[in-house]
């Protein structure tokens, strides 16, 4: 039975390179493959593990699209069966992990028929790998569509300030409201300046938030973004990467 942690948060707070440092945790211990899913319609979760993407779900659909118009399904095959073949070939297969990115459809109009795609399938898909990681889109909005339905950890990444925490809260509640099954919910404030951790925490917890723990302001995380090195290849000795390990040590997976 597969574990499944969720990384949501509003834009800007470094969700997706928690994300990675998440993967890279369970990919040093060896607990592996770890099944990757971007779920963000801007995704950019394969740059943080350096992989290629090359198809997504929202691309899968409207090719599925183009082709029943076309008439070109394989004879003999169904719509359903179509569709997962298809779903298979988005799959990036890396050492240690695989990837599904969602994306956009590459036509009009919104994306929800992707998002359905997703959350019928992932569930498939997750049962043959023990973790799953998945990188939510910014903000409220994939939360509210049910898309990810079972959690046992959801990590809520928040940006050092009182309105990042104040946003982080508000994902919570909304988790509550749509009764999506979180076994476990759980702050990480990221980017923290020296000294400041105390008075965040305090924060976060005054708003009734589970401190799971604090990621400080690491330099070596900024120069690999401007190198565009993966975050997943941050050494281990790096302040970032032993936060996320204690944080994750904390969660007692």
């Amino acid at each position: 039975m597969s574990y499944t942690i969720a990384v949501a948060g509003k834009g800007g707070t470094g969700k997706t390179t928690v994300s990675s440092l998440v993967i890279g945790h369970f990919l040093r211990a060896g607990r592996t493959p770890v099944f990757a899913v971007d779920a963000d319609a801007n995704f950019n979760l394969n740059e943080q593990l350096g992989v290629e993407v090359t198809h997504t779900i929202g691309g899968m659909r409207e090719d599925m699209k183009r082709k029943i118009s076309a008439n070109e399904v394989p004879p003999g095959v169904s719509k359903d069966e179509y569709m997962e073949m298809l779903l298979h070939q988005t799959l990036v297969e890396a050492p240690g992990f695989d990837l599904l990115v969602m994306g956009r459809p590459e036509g009009p109009g919104c994306y929800c028929a992707a998002n359905n795609m997703l959350r019928r399938y992932l569930e498939v898909l997750a049962k043959n790998y023990p973790f799953v990681v998945i990188d939510n889109e910014a903000g409220m909005e994939h939360l509210s569509r049910r898309t990810t339905m079972k959690i046992d950890l959801l990590l809520l990444v928040s940006e050092p300030s009182p309105v990042g925490i104040m946003s982080a809260a508000r994902i919570r509640d909304l988790a509550r409201e749509m009764e999506i099954g979180v076994a476990r919910t759980g702050l990480v404030i990221n980017r923290v300046p020296e000294g400041r951790a105390e008075q965040l925490v305090a924060e976060a917890r005054g708003r009734d938030l589970e401190v799971l723990g604090t990621v400080p302001a690491d330099e070596l995380v900024m120069e690999y973004a401007l190198s565009h090195t993966p975050a997943v290849r941050l050494p281990a000795e790096t302040p970032a990467v032993r936060a996320i390990e204690e944080i994750l040590a904390t969660a007692t997976l």
